[in-house]
């Protein structure tokens, strides 16, 4: 049954038209890169999320740590921003995946196959745009008037209370912009992840050029991974331009 119903679909397709034949294929060629871009641009979309989930606190943490009283902490937060600010985030995907096998005997600590290609590069761009949000968070809140945290102070408030009404309030006004950028950065630097091979968007699009799903030189590909970004970068420039109208009651 199973052989019959082949030879007559095979049958039925060599008897249409020219024309007919060629939107069939071209209709399978377009559902097979839909579908691995789209794999690939879930793989980005988890990349990014992770990222902002522990890149966000994480750079509140170390944005403390650059402003601390406590030299040696001081100094260690600020080495550590010099270092990653000052390197390419490529260079430090690679680091990061490469270079614990070889200094451990056990080998490569990454799991192996796509789950750790993935794992590291959560942990590279979470360091680094960490790093990156710690220099805005800092200057979010040394850019807040003193004399506004002394009244805290002079109302009762304690330190911690001057800190989350007064502080980080007027704070997250003042990063918005900055911090909006940094995120839509982060939406094309997942593209970088593909370096250590990891299935994102790029990969997904570029291995049409290499025949990696059975089609070789497709270009245009390519230019349906641009709409992907694109897309989501407007509805991100979307909801920051509506956050940053609530957040003008600071004016």
């Amino acid at each position: 049954m199973s052989s019959a119903f082949w030879q007559f679909q095979t049958i039925s397709f060599f008897n249409k038209t020219h024309s007919e034949r060629w939107f069939l294929m071209d209709f399978a060629v377009i559902s097979t890169v839909l579908s691995a871009l789209t794999e690939g641009f879930m793989q980005t979309l988890k990349l990014f999320f992770i990222t902002l989930l522990g890149a966000l606190p994480l750079g509140l943490i170390i944005s403390f740590g650059s402003m601390n009283r406590f030299a040696p902490l001081r100094y260690l937060c600020k080495t550590l921003v010099w270092i990653i600010r000052g390197t390419p985030l490529m260079l430090q995907l690679i680091i990061i995946f490469y270079i614990p096998g070889y200094l451990f005997e056990g080998g490569n600590p990454w799991p192996s196959g796509e789950s750790g290609r993935f794992l590291a590069a959560c942990t590279a761009f979470i360091l680094n745009y960490a790093c990156y949000f710690s220099e805005i968070y800092r200057g979010g809140i040394e850019g807040v008037p003193v004399g506004q945290q002394e009244a805290g102070q002079v109302l009762g408030l304690t330190k911690s209370q001057v800190f989350f009404k007064i502080t980080l309030l007027q704070m997250i006004k003042r990063i918005l912009p900055p911090i909006s950028n940094e995120v839509i950065t982060l939406v094309k630097d997942t593209s970088i992840a593909r370096i250590i091979s990891m299935q994102e968007l790029i990969w997904a699009g570029y291995s049409f050029l290499k025949g990696s799903h059975g089609y070789s030189g497709l270009i245009w590909p390519l230019f349906f991974t641009g709409v992907y970004y694109l897309l989501f970068s407007g509805l991100l420039t979307i909801l920051f331009g509506k956050l940053e109208k609530k957040l003008s009651y600071f004016k």
